[in-house]
Order: structure tokens, then C-alpha cells, then sequence
């Protein structure tokens, strides 16, 4: 079986300054970490020379680490300072639509110095008043230059369905993945969660259908009907069969921890979720992790 290879994600340790969060990480034994870019951490609006400058930092720390990296996109207000991820790729407003594209522009280039894994990125909720047709072209029509610079950067694009969002499930990532014409370099971030939230199917069956086009992976407890990320065992999932789902399935990106509300307690769930997805991989009977 193929060696699972664990994250931790940023966003689960905004107390923490990113280089003491990597060292923090690479000591409990992680592989990678999935990179939130924000003001704390990664700033993706920080002026041109600063930008650069930082990401050949975090690029020079990553290797010295031997941490893998997949780059996410979930900061809460990153571009708007009163509304949780707003603008969105739905947007009425064409500009900020564009202000959303731009953003997912900038994280590809990141992605692409830092050789990472993975970009993720979110549909965003429908606005009001937007029927779901118009809904849907304005998400392809959005996610299509991304995806070209995505593919120019030798990175995957990984879209996340997201409960409550336009692209809320796996029949979701399909419905866009038609509409763009199946193309290649378009991927899915399954959020194991999210599964165990709101697909009709267990998880480690939501993973078996999703592997031909799985490039990035975020878990956590959930329980079914409720949107909130928890620490391991205090939700409702069987984690042996996720993993050993994705061992079968030959899965080599990130397996992420997505715990973004618990950053007061981040450093001890980091080390408490490597423990705890090591156990359940020695009962799932993956190689060691």
C-alpha cells in the first residue's frame, strides 16, 4: 500500500508566525502542511517585491524541512475585511468577480514557486437574486482562466465542494467538470468532513468515487447534517476505512488536518491528530505514516 503523507493546515495555527508553525510541524513528524495564504502567514496582497521575496523564504524553509506543500485559498477576509469569503467567483459585480480570479492567480504562482502539490480553491455561496444557471456560468466561466494558468504552472487545481456553497458536493465538482468539457488538470479537494456532512455516501465510499480526480485531501470529525470541523473523536466518523480508501485508491498528495477554529489549541492538535491518524492507519494496515 501506498504511504499516506499527513498535513497540517495553517489556518488551524494563525497564533502561531508561519516559520515556528513549519519547524512546530516538520518536529511532530508531518510531511507537508497545507498553506492558507493570509495576512499572517503568506500574505497574497503584500506588494509585488515583498511577495516574492517572502515565498523564496517559505520555499528555502519548506526544503530545509522536507515539508511538502499544498496551497489553499480558504482565508475568511483576506479580500473583504467585513464579509467571510467575499468577493466570491459568483459575484454579480464583474470586478469583483475579477478581484476573486486575481487572488486564485496569485496563489497559482505561489503554488508554482513553491512546488506544491496542489491549489485549492471554493466556488462561494449563490448571491441573492442569482438563479442557479447564471450561478453555475459565472463559476466556469471564473475557474476556466485559473485552471489554464494552473496547468501552465504544472500545478494541479484542486476545487473543494463546500456545504452551503454553489459546488456543495461531488455531484457538484461533476456538474462543473461537464460544464468546462472534462478537461485535463482540473482536480477535486475532498474534505472528509464535509463528507460525513452532507453526501449521501459514507466517506470512504465518497473517496473510492472521487480517486481518478482526487489532488488534494482535508479531514477532520464531523457530524452528519452539521458544518463544523472537529478534533478527531469528537465527530461521528470511522477513520480506518477513509484511510485505507485512500490507500487502495493509490492516493499520493496530502491528507491535510483542517481544524481552522481551533487555533488557541493548535500546537497540542497538531501533535494529538498525527497520533490519533497514525493509529487508525495501523488499523486500517496502511505502510506506516
Amino acid at each position: 500500500m501506498t504511504r499516506l503523507r499527513l498535513a497540517y493546515g495553517t489556518n488551524g495555527l494563525a497564533d502561531l508566525r508561519l516559520d515556528d508553525a513549519l519547524d512546530l510541524l516538520a518536529d511532530l513528524g508531518y510531511d507537508g502542511v497545507g498553506l492558507t495564504l493570509d495576512h499572517m502567514h503568506l500574505d497574497p496582497l503584500a506588494p509585488a517585491p515583498e511577495l516574492a521575496s517572502r515565498t523564496r523564504h517559505v520555499a528555502r524553509r519548506l526544503d530545509r524541512l522536507g515539508l511538502a506543500v499544498a496551497v489553499e485559498t480558504g482565508a475568511r477576509y483576506v479580500l473583504d475585511p467585513r464579509r467571510k469569503h467575499h468577493p466570491t467567483l459568483l459575484d454579480p459585480d464583474p470586478d469583483a468577480r475579477t478581484a476573486r480570479v486575481e487572488l486564485l492567480l496569485t496563489a497559482v504562482r505561489i503554488a508554482g514557486d513553491l512546488g506544491a502539490t496542489a491549489v485549492h480553491c471554493f466556488s462561494g455561496r449563490t448571491p441573492p437574486d442569482t438563479d442557479p444557471e447564471t450561478a453555475w456560468k459565472r463559476l466556469a466561466e471564473t475557474v476556466a482562466p485559473v485552471l489554464a494558468a494552473a496547468r501552465a504552472a504544472g500545478v494541479p487545481l484542486a476545487v473543494e465542494p463546500e456545504p452551503g456553497h454553489l459546488l456543495a458536493d461531488l455531484a457538484g465538482f461533476h456538474r462543473l467538470r461537464t460544464d468546462l468539457g472534462d478537461p485535463d488538470g482540473l482536480g477535486l479537494t475532498l474534505d472528509i468532513g464535509h463528507c460525513q456532512c452532507l453526501e449521501p455516501d459514507p466517506p470512504a465510499d465518497c473517496v473510492r468515487a472521487a480517486a481518478p480526480w482526487l489532488r488534494h485531501v482535508q479531514i477532520e470529525d464531523m457530524r452528519r447534517g452539521v458544518h463544523e470541523h472537529l478534533p478527531f473523536g469528537a465527530g461521528e466518523i470511522d477513520f480506518p476505512p477513509v484511510l485505507a480508501a485512500l490507500h487502495e485508491a493509490g492516493y499520493g498528495g496530502l491528507v491535510g488536518v483542517e481544524l481552522p477554529r481551533d487555533s488557541h489549541a493548535g500546537p497540542e492538535l497538531a501533535a494529538a491528530s498525527i497520533a490519533f491518524l497514525r493509529d487508525a492507519d495501523r488499523t486500517a494496515g496502511g505502510a506506516p505514516c
